[in-house]
């Protein structure tokens, strides 16, 4: 069969972020025998009729279309992603009477709402490196495609699953887990030179799967509660290599890398053994695994720079929030952090479950005492509830969340009822004009920080951008006082 595939994300803020999934589904398909393209529409000012020459030019038997991002996950300037989605079907219904297959993180949070938006044939769900290719040999064989395993589509108007696809193994002995790391050839796939230009990391997965029950998350839904663990030899391997192609800046996307703890330890071990040359960065890390002994195998290893997901520092949260750690780990963590020199982004999320202004106040204090000044604080506010999470069971029975008729697909968002949204928006904004190392959600919108990061990448500055936060702030507040 000859496939084309579509990666439809157009997202940038607050960079774009490779297509590692649509990359390696593209090189399953090929390994499988048939025959890929993959069309990335990141860069493309006029994405149908990018779509358009490509199915001129491919004429593909079987369509794939990607969909990383529903929504942009800003209660505040909401913006419905998966509407860009519309015109790209309608261009493929009027080119080709070829099959779209529906793939990528949105779809396996929303196949159901999806699937009924587009109109697709059907939907991908699991790992599309097992399911996709397996879909291409059932049409090759002239077999139904419904008898693949992973698939769903709608018939008489209700969603209709075929039995779960396999896991991907993520070992060296398993077909994709090249050298013990799954990493696609991304030279081969993208245009590397614009995603240079915007400081992009090259992303890498030392594992898949998520056993923690965070009450808005999707992770689990996604890759399954079982750990697959990647062998920290073949993340150090892959490392290397991508260094040794050009991609020097690389980032580890697991869901929480820390988790297992020994295993992010291996891996770190691994890596420092390796002379791979490479600057890496994680921005998930839990606080619960955080210890002297990790941050300095970080610091062996080359990483550059970490992120740490706390979302807040009051237990009356964190307990509502199932975050699986205390505001004592959140404050261990802190302290550890400060005997270290890797650069830190903490990431924050108010008006959750249990949230209070005196749990804002906690966290607040808590970033004011314990984060370093040279480190930078991420904060939104309100959450984004999804289909079948706890989150979305708990906002209807405390009537703070209805209708959703849509499945969801149109941003629903949770906010604490204790909590008035107009004074803790005064609250946090008061809070970032004295503390220039904090940054929010609206704050990584502004127009002018593409341009800003393609000057900074001409001058030689290397990713995350983050960490000149200060200096940015400072910069900005020349033109607009409010940042």
């Amino acid at each position: 069969m000859k496939a084309l595939i579509v990666s439809t994300n157009r997202y940038r803020n607050p960079a774009p972020v490779m297509p590692v999934g649509a990359c390696l589904v593209a090189e399953a398909a090929e390994r499988a025998g048939h025959r890929v393209a993959l069309l990335d529409l990141m860069f493309e000012r006029d994405p149908v009729r990018a779509l358009e020459s490509a199915l001129d030019r491919e004429r593909p038997d079987v369509i794939g279309l990607s969909v990383r991002n529903i929504d942009n996950n800003d209660a505040q300037r909401p913006r419905n992603l998966y509407e860009e989605l519309a015109p790209l079907m309608a261009s493929l219904r009027r080119k080709t009477p070829a099959p779209v297959v529906l793939g990528g993180a949105a779809v396996g949070v929303m196949p159901e709402a999806l699937l009924r938006y587009t109109g697709a044939s059907c939907a991908s769900l699991g790992d599309g490196e097992a399911v996709f290719p397996g879909l291409l040999d059932a049409l090759a064989a002239g077999r139904s495609p419904r008898e693949t395993p992973g698939l769903a589509w709608l018939e008489d108007d209700a969603l209709v699953r075929s039995r779960p696809a396999p896991q991907w193994p993520l070992s060296s002995a398993a077909p994709g887990g090249r050298d013990g790391c799954p990493v696609p050839d991304y030279r081969r796939w993208l245009r590397m030179s614009s995603y240079r230009s915007l400081l992009t990391a090259a992303p890498v997965q030392t594992k898949r799967g998520c056993p923690f029950e965070c009450v808005y998350c999707t992770y689990a839904a996604l890759e399954g509660r079982t750990y697959r663990l990647c062998e920290p030899e073949g993340v150090a391997r892959a490392v290397r290599s991508l260094a040794a192609a050009g991609l020097r800046d690389i980032e580890f996307v697991d869901n929480v890398f820390n988790a297992p703890r020994d295993h992010g330890q291996a891996v770190c071990e691994a890596l420092a053994r390796d002379r791979h040359g490479a600057r890496l960065q994680s921005l998930e890390l839990s606080p619960r695994f955080l210890d002297d002994e990790l941050l300095s195998a970080m610091e062996a290893a080359g990483f550059v720079a970490m992120g740490i997901t706390v979302e807040s520092a009051a237990d009356a949260v964190l307990a509502r929030m199932r975050k699986g750690f205390t505001a004592e780990d959140v404050r261990r963590a802190a302290e550890a952090v400060r005997r270290h020199r890797i650069p830190c982004l903490w990431i924050l999320l108010f008006g959750g479950p249990g949230e209070t202004e005196a749990t804002v106040r906690e966290t607040l204090d808590f970033v004011h005492r314990s984060v370093r000044p040279q480190d930078v604080v991420f904060y939104n506010w309100r959450l984004r509830v999804y289909p079948g999470t706890e989150l979305e069971r708990m906002a209807r029975a405390e009537g703070v969340l209805e209708g959703g008729r849509d499945g969801l697909l149109k941003p629903a968002f949770y906010f604490s009822p204790g909590m008035d949204p107009v004074r803790l928006d005064e609250t946090l904004r008061r809070f970032a004009a004295s503390h220039l190392n904090c940054v929010s959600l609206e704050s990584v919108g502004l127009p002018l920080l593409p341009m800003i990061q393609r000057a900074a990448s001409r001058i030689g500055a290397r990713p995350p951008m983050w960490r000149h936060t200060r200096l940015l702030r400072r910069t900005l507040r020349l033109f607009d006082r409010s940042l």
